[in-house]
């Protein structure tokens, strides 16, 4: 299916909307590409018309996760709060065997169905499958964002072990938000390297 490109003149224009399928990995990943010029924002809708949205445009038989980011991203651009005109969809792709490759059809497929073949959908990945002249793959930008990748382990593997064990409920969530918000300073600083990330 071809695509549509996401082109220089968008990055002032475009909101790139990303899902909430790692929360912890995504928003630090929505904020390094905040801090090099583009407009994200990270779906946080968890209701059940999500799934509904996604059966309706992808087929049953796809794989459940693939339906609710496809589900989550039609139902916002459907909501009404975003101009579908100057909004453009990010799925990361691993570019390999993985179901996950196939998101980025799907969701081209989903929109066309859904009547917004317009709306360009990045796919953010290693193997660059496909040129968007407006999207560019900086070398010091991607090497925050694997940062931000270990740290989205870390932290994720952390508050599940911690999370059973808490004194006051929400305390481990509380405590993962803080740590998102000191890794993403970190984050912007110039000087930030592996050192620096193993020593966290």
């Amino acid at each position: 299916m071809p695509y549509v490109p996401f082109s220089k003149e968008m990055k002032e224009t475009h909101t790139i909307l990303i899902p909430n399928m790692l929360p912890i990995h995504f928003k630090l990943i929505s904020r390094i590409l905040n801090n090099f010029g583009y407009k994200t924002e990270l779906l946080t809708t968890t209701n059940s018309s999500i799934a509904e949205t996604g059966l309706k445009y992808v087929h049953n038989d796809t794989c459940y996760p693939a339906i609710l980011v496809i589900g989550q991203m039609l139902e916002a651009l459907m909501s009404g709060k975003y101009d579908t005109e100057k909004c453009a969809l990010m799925l990361f792709q691993t570019g390999g065997g993985c179901r996950a490759s196939n998101y980025v059809s799907l969701m081209r497929k989903a929109l066309e169905n859904a009547g917004m073949p317009y709306v360009p959908v990045l796919p953010l990945g290693l193997a660059g499958i496909e040129k968007h002249p407006g999207f560019e793959n900086s070398i010091p930008m991607y090497h925050r964002m694997v940062y931000a990748v270990l740290y989205g382990d870390l932290l994720m593997s952390l508050a599940h072990q911690v999370r059973p064990y808490e004194i006051t409920k929400g305390d481990a969530d509380e405590l993962c938000d803080k740590w998102v918000d000191r890794l993403d300073r970190e984050l912007q600083n110039k000087t930030i390297n592996y050192a620096k990330v193993k020593r966290n």
